[in-house]
């Protein structure tokens, strides 16, 4: 993989606090070994830091903005206080993938018999391009190897690498609910509105699962469970929609609410 050999302004980087001065602190940047970068105290954190310990220890693990970069003097400044906890945690969260990736990609280059190295070279980097991270490029591949083939990857290493995807990672699912009101004015209204919701359960997708829940005449909960919420809320319609279609046929009426009514 091409590294780049200093991070640009305005990344956010994480690194290993290697020393602590009155003025400032030294900090190891992890994702470009040998460079370092430097934290003024005013920097530090909002406001005044009358105690700079008290903010910041060696070896503590920190995620910084970028301000200015000098490379003809290797220097980095860096900033604390400018990172939310927001940018923190999915900071670290990247970072901690992209650890990961290297771990998973060692162990495909074992199984094919290659070197990491000759990994980036021959699909790696590519699949970089394609997905913007390795991680990304991994959890394709344990939702569906098809979608890497489609996007043009070919080869033996999709074997390996398929099956190293699948066996460390687990694809995050979402979940999403509803509340629907189903009447039916005919005799046997009850026994179609069952046909109807059993069959608003069913999905074209083998990953989405779909369930109808009786709360109380006329409500029911429906809940949907998919990869993400774009998949979830267009299937949340087309239930919705199924149910309607359906139970229109039979002298009835669907209404849809995001919240339980009273």
């Amino acid at each position: 993989m091409i590294k780049k050999e200093y991070p640009e302004e305005g990344e956010l980087i994480v690194g290993t606090v290697v020393k602590v001065q009155n003025f400032g602190a030294f900090v190891a940047l992890d994702e470009y070994p040998g460079k370092e970068g430097f934290i003024h105290i005013a920097e530090i954190a909002t406001g005044w830091v009358k105690r700079i310990r008290n903010h910041i220890k060696e070896k503590q693990k920190v995620v910084c903005k970028v301000m200015h970069i000098d490379s003809a003097k290797d220097h980095v400044d860096l900033s604390l206080k400018r990172v939310n906890e927001h940018q923190k945690r999915d900071k670290i969260q990247l970072w901690k993938n992209s650890q990961k990736a290297e771990k998973l990609l060692e162990m495909v280059a074992k199984q094919i018999g290659t070197t990491v190295e000759q990994c980036y070279k021959e699909f790696a980097n590519e699949l970089i391009k394609q997905y913007v991270t390795l991680y990304a490029a991994f959890e394709e591949a344990a939702y569906d190897i098809e979608t890497l083939k489609k996007d043009g990857f070919k080869g033996d290493w999709l074997t390996a690498f398929e099956s190293v995807a699948k066996t460390n990672i687990s694809i995050p699912f979402v979940d999403i609910k509803g509340y629907i009101n189903v009447t039916s004015w005919l005799p046997d209204g009850i026994y179609h509105i069952r046909n109807t919701l059993k069959e608003a359960e069913k999905s074209d997708f083998e990953d989405v699962e779909i369930k109808i829940k009786y709360i109380g005449a006329p409500q029911y909960i429906i809940t949907i469970k998919a990869p993400d919420y774009k998949i979830a809320e267009e299937e949340m319609k087309k239930a919705v929609e199924k149910i309607k279609v359906s139970i229109k046929k039979h002298n009835g009426d669907c209404e849809f609410h995001r919240k339980l009514e009273e």
